[in-house]
């Protein structure tokens, strides 16, 4: 009876090993999967994107065509917490046609802890005003990956 309880408890021992080689796999990965969140437009450019857990900024990518013209485009915080809280995080200057938008995280400033998390009720709000009176047409996309 004492073997055959040691077989089952070693059994036990390997299948919660196993899931928790498992558990410890799915963490490495789940920073690296990112959601990607898109807009389009010719007018102005304000929208906000976020997750419905706490998340980070990958990169932010817009392609601009049509007429010529360019301006600052913020990004911001839109917080939770209150319009006390929002606050603007970067600006990229001078961007449209022909300055397309290619903003990425570098491996430190996106390890975590990261000062580009989200908490659940937060947004990025991204802003640009078109300079060219709506004939400048863009294409936004967001990258958010889930923070552990």
């Amino acid at each position: 009876m004492a073997t055959r309880m040691s077989e089952v408890f070693a059994t036990a021992q390997s299948v919660v090993a196993a899931q928790e080689a498992e558990l410890i796999a799915t963490r490495a990965r789940q920073p690296l999967l990112v959601a990607c969140r898109t807009a389009t437009g010719s007018g102005n450019i304000d929208h906000t994107f976020a997750l419905d857990r706490p998340y980070r900024l990958v990169f932010v990518r817009c392609h601009f065509t049509g007429a010529a013209g360019r301006a600052p485009m913020t990004l911001g915080l839109d917080s939770a917490a209150g319009t006390a809280f929002d606050a603007v995080l970067y600006t990229l200057w001078r961007v449209g046609v022909g300055r397309d938008v290619h903003f990425r995280l570098s491996a430190l400033e996106a390890a975590e802890p990261s000062a580009w998390t989200f908490q659940i009720g937060d947004a990025l709000r991204v802003q640009w005003s078109n300079p060219a009176g709506g004939n400048i047409t863009w294409g936004l996309e967001v990258g958010l990956a889930v923070a552990s």
